[in-house]
């Protein structure tokens, strides 16, 4: 793997990672969340316009921006960030539509039986 591809690679697991802790954050004040399914389509669509970007921010950016080359590292981690912000705007959709991607789970009794 040359180091470019070592450098997208971190950027994209670095951004999985802000989508999740930003999308949890805003469901703090619960205990014992759970990843509902509406979570797990939303992370599934994260990691698809990750992977999508891994292979079309190079030549997307060739074509826009010949003067960066063969540079792909720079489009995919504008993709990367680009597909943060993104997953804000969804995330602030699925939240007005009371849409939940996490919810509080199940606890177990406390105390004895």
């Amino acid at each position: 793997m040359r180091a470019q591809d070592l450098t997208s690679a971190i950027t994209a697991v670095f951004i999985i990672g802000m989508v999740w802790f930003r999308t949890r954050m805003h469901y703090l004040n619960r205990s014992g969340l759970k990843l509902q399914r509406a979570g797990r389509v939303y992370f599934a669509g994260v990691l698809a316009v990750l992977a999508a970007g891994w292979f079309a921010a190079p030549p997307i950016g060739r074509s826009v921006w010949p003067a960066a080359g063969s540079d792909s590292t720079i489009m995919r981690v504008l993709w990367f960030l680009a597909t943060y912000y993104l997953f804000i705007v969804v995330h602030r959709a699925l939240q007005s539509r009371r849409i939940e991607i996490f919810s509080a789970g199940e606890h177990p009794p406390s105390g004895p039986p």
